[in-house]
């Protein structure tokens, strides 16, 4: 319990911290502009200053999504083909790297169709952002589990930081430099949604040389484990 109580302590100081920053650099910019109105460019304030309010609406939409697998009822589960799921969300996207598909289809698994969606969103999201001319997305079966696989040929992830990137509001130098808006939330919430449904998330290295990052889930089946909806071991994903 203090353990909890202190992580629960740490991420809303993280929080208030992030949310701080945003309303502080669009605070300054406004106060500029006021001071200097004959030397401020207008379009390019209200440029920054949206670019300002896209990353406070990115941070307070990842906070929901945090606090609803936490605190919300819980979902159904139901059975979900991940092929589907992956060809569904790369048909609504515009990605500046167009995404080279291996899918096997019938990898079927029990979850919440939502959640697992986020969490492609959000590992399909960060390749975007590192790659350079490829961003692959595999879907398999090994044994008793589907394996789904996003891969990026960027400049791939220390092998000291494979860990470390899943920690809430962590961001890497290179992330920082390739995207400023970022919040550090993507990759946890991905974790914490993959340990909610009895599975993991880990982050390797590709054979591009990029990264890598592996989702394992237990297939759906007369024996297959029951979700339950995220809600219910969100504190197991926070723990990791």
């Amino acid at each position: 319990m203090k353990r909890e109580l202190e992580m629960k302590r740490r991420f809303a100081s993280d929080a208030s911290h992030e949310l701080r920053t945003a309303v502080a650099g669009l605070r300054t910019e406004l106060e500029e502009a006021r001071l200097h109105p004959d030397d401020t460019d207008l379009g390019h304030l209200l440029a920054r200053a949206l670019s300002d309010i896209d990353r406070l609406d990115t941070i307070i939409t990842d906070l929901r999504i945090l606090a609803e697998m936490e605190a919300g009822p819980p979902m159904k589960p139901e059975r979900v083909d991940l092929a589907e799921v992956v060809r569904a969300e790369i048909a609504r996207r515009t990605d500046r790297v167009d995404v080279q598909l291996r899918l096997n289809a019938g990898v079927t698994v029990q979850a919440v169709p939502i959640r697992i969606s986020r969490l492609l969103t959000n590992l399909l999201d960060n390749a975007q952002r590192h790659a350079r001319h490829l961003v692959a997305v595999r879907v398999s079966r090994d044994d008793d589990h589907a394996v789904l696989t996003v891969t990026d040929d960027g400049e791939g992830i220390a092998e000291g930081d494979r860990e470390r990137i899943f920690q809430r509001f962590t961001r890497l130098t290179a992330a920082r430099r390739l995207d400023h808006t970022g919040t550090g939330l993507g990759l946890a919430i991905a974790r914490d949604i993959a340990h909610a449904h009895i599975g993991s998330l880990r982050a390797e290295e590709s054979e591009t040389g990029g990264a890598s990052f592996v989702l394992r889930l237990p297939l759906a089946g007369p024996a297959a484990p029951d979700a339950r909806g995220p809600g219910r071991h969100l504190h197991r994903a926070m723990d990791s």
